[in-house]
């Protein structure tokens, strides 16, 4: 055999189909408990589909909250649709589960980083703290807030 097994990819692929599996298990049941995710996906991705205004807003990567609204959740084999409320503002979106770069529960610790040959590697990691405090703060109408974890990187 003169190839290596690509462990790299073959452990993404994992990782995308557990993601996948509770988002079925969400559309299908609801978020159970306390459980909440903070998903963080490549807004450049050719296949990501998202508000004009949200693109130019997050021209690099955006983190989006499923907490304690959201709706139309429909969950396919490459990706899944959403729609959230930005400042009481449904928006629908479609990520696909290759552009996704990080997946957090913090309501049981558990998180999921896809790392790519670009990215750097002194990342300083965002603690579950930090993002339990992003998600508790309110959205007022008409100032939407994001938050993305480059204000949490080091320089």
């Amino acid at each position: 055999m003169s190839q290596d097994i690509d462990y790299g990819n073959l452990m993404h692929s994992a990782m995308r189909g557990l993601i996948k599996t509770v988002l079925t298990d969400v559309a299908e049941t609801g978020l159970p408990g306390a459980h909440h995710f903070f998903i963080t996906f490549d807004t450049g991705h050719p296949d990501v589909e998202i508000a004009d205004w949200l693109s130019d807003r997050y021209p690099g990567e955006m983190t989006i909250v499923m907490q304690h609204w959201f709706e139309n959740l429909v969950v396919t084999d490459i990706g899944f649709a959403i729609t959230l409320n930005f400042g009481d503002a449904p928006e629908p979106l479609y990520v696909p589960y290759d552009s996704i770069k990080t997946f957090v529960d913090p309501s049981v610790e558990f998180g999921l980083r896809f790392e790519t040959a670009e990215d750097d590697d002194d990342v300083e990691d965002t603690s579950i703290e930090q993002l339990e405090e992003i998600a508790a703060e309110p959205i007022e109408k008409g100032d939407a807030e994001i938050v993305s974890l480059d204000s949490f990187r080091k320089s």
